[in-house]
């Protein structure tokens, strides 16, 4: 699903407060992180993801091969800030996709 732009502001104004729940360091991205945050949008839909100052990835990269590899939204990038939306299958936690189709 391609988010259109008032879809977008929408959901940035929604992840405005939202604290990132997911760090990717030196490590770097990994199977298992992807298999987590897919995992986390799932139940939440909307999540922030940071990248730590001792990572070699960049944050459009990261970004990137996170669309390729579990089908979510890009809403916004700022730094090494990543915000992620996709929409849950399981309709309980269809929330914040039910109001963005509204828009």
């Amino acid at each position: 699903m391609e988010l259109r732009g008032k879809q977008k502001r929408y959901l940035r104004s929604q992840a405005h407060h939202l604290q990132p729940i997911f760090q990717i360091g030196k490590g770097g991205l990994n199977s298992a992180m992807v298999v987590q945050i897919n995992e986390a949008l799932e139940k939440r839909e909307l999540i922030k993801v940071t990248l730590l100052q001792n990572t070699d990835e960049i944050a459009e990269e990261v970004a990137e091969s996170l669309k390729a590899e579990i089908h979510c939204d890009i809403v916004q990038i700022i730094g090494r800030v990543l915000v992620l939306f996709k929409p849950s299958s399981k309709e309980k936690y269809q929330k914040i996709s039910k109001e963005v189709k509204a828009i």
